[in-house]
């Protein structure tokens, strides 16, 4: 089951709901929430003691529930640094935390894994390399 929410005032229309099932299986029950830089901030000092706002957090509850955020103006303007469209980022951000959800840690595992998904549904993949590279280095200069 996938439950979509926002506060964010939009979010790409893309197969949430597929995706889902195909990394996490159908029985899996997801939360996904769009949400402004605020309470994306808020979230992820809250939980892992960071203050700068997160492009997507992800957070298992229980062997089969777990939620994702996702911060669509965090997105768009690093989706433009790359290239890339919004909806095409924000595919991959859902992709990254639904691995992360699945167990996976930041590495060449979860980047192979990306790319499959990426291609699967039909997402830009070009750059799934240097988003996952870049992802990963973000997160250890702001730890």
């Amino acid at each position: 089951m996938l439950s979509i929410s926002h506060t964010a005032k939009t979010f790409p229309k893309l197969p949430y709901e597929e995706m889902k099932n195909a990394i996490l299986g159908k029985n899996f029950n997801l939360s996904l929430a769009f949400i402004g830089a605020v309470r994306a901030q808020a979230l992820n000092k809250k939980y892992r003691n960071a203050t700068y706002v997160p492009n997507v957090l992800s957070f298992p509850l229980a062997k089969d529930a777990g939620e994702i955020y996702i911060t669509p103006v965090v997105a768009e303007r690093e989706a433009t640094k790359y290239n890339l469209t919004k909806k095409g980022y924000i595919g991959y951000l859902f992709i990254h935390g639904l691995l992360h959800l699945k167990g996976y840690p930041h590495g060449a595992t979860m980047e192979r894994a990306e790319k499959k998904f990426m291609t699967l549904f039909h997402l830009k993949q070009d750059f799934v390399s240097q988003l996952t590279q870049l992802h990963t280095k973000e997160l250890k200069n702001l730890r």
